[in-house]
């Protein structure tokens, strides 16, 4: 279960799985100055980038993964469905992965020991899955959750160990949420024709639930999905925001690690 612990300065929102912890950070703790303050850990939004870099230190510090920040993954996030596999810590594997996710990937697949994988988030929702041999870090905006990246992600995991549905754990992260999400009746309609549940009537989407269906579609047993029901935009204290910041922001990520 999701639990909110202080390691220092640096706030998480975390559960080990097995052999995997995984955390929702929080945005304070850090070093980063206004707007991004403080705990920024998107190297995009226009921040120092000697702050991030604290910032990111931090974060695997208080998972006591410090030790192994030289491997660390962090994605171009696009908005696409693009998922990265890594099987192994090896440097020349390693290399090739960030040249691939350089390029554009919304999802890192990992079953590699002691590889932190990091995505960052303002809104959209992240996802991270866990099974005894291995994690799935996924960055699920409208567009990734429309495309089923997480039902993806986690039919990749499933291949790249052998494991059967049922031992995969799924974590919802900190987003904006379906009571606050207005979009356009178009989009209502395109997510009512691909979720059952959704109205298409209505101007306020539930991403999460949409992701709730794709897992479960794919095995993913309901009562393993853990929400931890936190708003981006009402916990704008405790969580950057797009929309309640006007577009300028800091990041939050999801990270794990198997060690």
């Amino acid at each position: 279960m999701l639990e909110r612990k202080s390691h220092g300065p640096v706030t998480l929102v975390q559960d080990a799985c097995g052999p995997v912890t995984i955390a929702f950070t929080e945005r304070t703790g850090g070093v980063s100055q206004p707007p991004f303050a403080s705990l920024n850990l998107g190297t995009h939004v226009g921040d120092d980038a000697q702050a991030v870099a604290e910032n990111r230190r931090r974060v695997l510090a208080a998972l006591d993964a410090e030790d192994v920040a030289c491997r660390l993954l962090v994605p171009n996030q696009v908005h696409g469905d693009h998922v990265a596999v890594v099987t192994s810590s090896e440097p020349a594997q390693l290399d090739a992965v960030r040249d691939e996710i350089a390029r554009g990937a919304d999802a890192i697949v990992c079953t590699a020991t002691d590889v932190p994988v990091m995505l960052c988030y303002a809104d959209c929702v992240p996802v991270v899955l866990a099974s005894p041999e291995g994690f799935a870090v996924i960055h699920s905006g409208w567009k990734g959750t429309y495309a089923r990246i997480s039902a993806k992600a986690a039919r990749i995991l499933m291949q790249t160990t052998g494991a059967d549905a049922s031992s995969i754990r799924a974590y919802i992260g900190p987003h904006i949420r379906g009571d606050e999400y207005e979009v356009s009746s178009d989009l209502m309609q395109r997510f009512a024709e691909r979720f059952p549940g959704i109205d298409a009537a209505g101007s306020l989407l539930d991403l999460a639930s949409c992701i709730r269906q794709a897992l479960a579609k794919v095995g993913v047993p309901e009562e393993a999905i853990d929400d931890a029901g936190l708003s981006t935009i009402r916990m704008n204290d405790r969580f950057f925001s797009y929309r309640a910041e006007h577009g300028t922001c800091g990041r939050h990520a999801a990270v794990a690690i198997m060690r």
